[in-house]
């Protein structure tokens, strides 16, 4: 009596499917940078002294072209890359309007925007030179 193998281990009933591992890594990420923008707003405001002191906003480029490196390890879709990015700039719009008691967690002045910038510039460059890398190599 023969056995054929490929037809024996070809059978998949009861097998649970395998878990999507990257789409859970990407699924934090953007996690995180929700959290990481929170945090960057409240300290915003930070000041040494009399003179306004906006680190927040310098760690927040820091922070998000890791949080796009760490998706591109993941993967390479540049879709899939700008997904914290998308969320992070969603949170700030977010932050940006007023709340139900007319609170705003942003203010109009000259640290919103250098959050803005600080935020996006980089990991943008960062993903724009990585894209390119093979062009500006000749």
């Amino acid at each position: 009596m023969r056995v054929d193998v490929e037809k024996a281990t070809d059978r998949g009933y009861g097998t649970p499917e395998p878990l999507r591992l990257g789409a859970v890594i990407i699924g934090v990420l953007v996690l995180d940078a929700l959290v990481t923008l929170a945090l960057e707003v409240l300290y915003l405001p930070t000041y040494i002294g009399t003179v306004a002191f906006p680190l927040s906003a310098v760690l927040a480029g820091v922070v998000n072209v890791a949080l796009v490196m760490g998706v591109r390890s993941v993967t390479h879709r540049i879709g899939a890359a700008l997904l914290p990015l998308g969320a992070w700039t969603f949170g700030f719009l977010i932050c940006s309007f007023t709340g139900p008691g007319g609170d705003i967690m942003l203010g109009t002045d000259w640290r919103t925007l250098l959050l803005l910038i600080c935020g996006l510039v980089p990991p943008l460059l960062y993903l724009y030179f990585r894209i390119n890398a093979g062009l500006f190599g000749r």
